[in-house]
């Protein structure tokens, strides 16, 4: 396994400690660039911890899960070549593969009615996270932008007709 992914498992399994919620982190998920990992997902062993710490981990709106991400990705790439930085997902008892399918549906939906009727559609209360996987899931779409507006924390995903 990658070093640097080791030392993103480390320091995950090393916070939930100091959290007062130790719990073993799984790798999996590995994504690849030619024969560079540029991305994996740190998933949270949740078969120690009880529902009310899944739910503190995981936070209202996964705002707690999305911190601990942050933290994650910005951290340990601190000093890293830019060449070498790792992007890590944190997983936790199914939330990232549940809320992409929403967040999937949500894209979907607003490609719709936009191309229905020609309006842009604004998509709120998604964190920067959630943005840019919105952005991510309709770049592809020949006859679709995506961009985000306004300020956080009212920042906002429009999706309207290519010019």
């Amino acid at each position: 396994m990658d070093e640097q992914i080791q030392k993103g498992q480390k320091w995950l399994e090393t916070l939930l400690k100091l959290m007062g919620v130790p719990a073993n982190v799984n790798v999996n998920r590995l994504e690849q660039k030619g024969d560079q990992i540029i991305s994996s997902w740190l998933t949270i062993d949740e078969s120690t911890l009880d529902l009310s710490k899944i739910e503190a981990l995981t936070g209202k709106k996964g705002e707690t899960i999305d911190a601990i991400q942050y933290l994650a990705n910005a951290l340990l790439n601190i000093g890293v070549d830019e060449n070498s930085h790792r992007f890590f997902t944190v997983e936790l008892n199914g939330y990232r593969l549940r809320r992409q399918a929403e967040l999937m549906a949500i894209a979907q939906r607003a490609a719709e009615k936009v191309r229905l009727t020609g309006v842009p559609e604004e998509i709120r209360n998604l964190s920067s996270v959630e943005r840019r996987q919105i952005h991510s899931i309709l770049e592809k779409s020949e006859d679709l932008s995506t961009e985000s507006q306004g300020n956080e924390p009212d920042r906002r995903l429009l999706v309207k007709l290519r010019e």
